[in-house]
């Protein structure tokens, strides 16, 4: 497959430097091409949004947004995975959806909201290239490239939301576990996750019995290995043949709203 190669001017761009995190690549060596969205977008208006994109630390468990309060920067992971949450009134909250390295945090920036009500926390600690709210709006309203890809996923990201809720209503939970499972490692250059049972339960929004047992049973099967705090993939194959619908439904429609773009991509 054959890839155009962007001039970015990386100079331009703040680092700061990151804990380290299993599978990330060495902090020094970020680039916003580490994001698809980002390395998708043409030389030009890339370098349009250079001088103010911010490399940052995103440890496991921060708060990107709350709901309600006015969102200040879209996030653009890198080596992170950020996981949206719609929290009930008894503090009880299920994961909707969740972004790394193919996404953007903050389509209530672009769509016209400023605010949403759900909120966006660090599922996998890494990086993120942050932009002010300001910048992304004043380049998404010249009606460019950057529209349109930003258009296209937020298409992708609400297919990924309305099948989460359709497969939490009508799967089993060993089904929603490996969907999940899946889709981190789509997002991650590992195998390896650094998760407890009780943080997937929170994911997933069912009882840690209910992990406990989906995760037994998957390692019985040989598909992943489990200690505490950590699951290994053992055998991502024996996980797709056991999946849900619901994962090839979400991969399908993100590959085809963005087919065009991704040869551009340099990761």
């Amino acid at each position: 497959m054959s890839t155009i190669h962007n001039t970015h001017k990386t100079s331009a761009i703040h680092a700061n430097p990151s804990q380290s995190n299993p599978g990330q690549s060495n902090p020094g060596q970020s680039n916003p091409s580490q994001n698809h969205l980002l390395a998708a977008l043409p030389t030009v208006e890339f370098e349009l949004l250079a001088p103010f994109l911010e490399l940052v630390s995103m440890p496991l468990g921060e708060m990107i947004y709350e709901p309600n309060m006015q969102l200040q920067h879209a996030y653009f992971p890198t080596t992170s995975i950020v996981s949206l949450h719609y929290v009930m009134e008894s503090g009880s909250s299920a994961e909707s959806a969740g972004v790394g390295n193919e996404g953007m945090v903050g389509i209530s920036l672009f769509m016209g909201g400023d605010t949403t009500s759900s909120s966006a926390v660090v599922q996998t600690a890494g990086q993120a290239y942050r932009l002010e709210r300001r910048i992304l709006k004043r380049e998404f309203d010249r009606g460019g490239f950057l529209q349109r890809l930003l258009l296209r996923y937020t298409q992708a990201l609400i297919t990924q939301m309305s099948q989460t809720a359709a497969c939490n209503r009508h799967h089993s939970v060993e089904q929603q576990l490996c969907r999940w499972l899946l889709l981190t490692l789509d997002r991650m250059p590992t195998s390896d996750l650094i998760i407890t049972q009780e943080l997937v339960a929170g994911m997933l929004g069912v009882r840690r019995e209910g992990i406990t047992e989906a995760a037994g049973n998957l390692q019985r099967s040989g598909y992943i290995n489990y200690r505490r705090g950590h699951i290994s993939v053992l055998d991502r194959a024996g996980l797709e043949n056991h999946v849900c619908e619901c994962y090839a439904v979400v991969k399908k429609e993100m590959g085809r709203l963005l087919s065009d773009v991704q040869y551009r991509q340099e990761i």
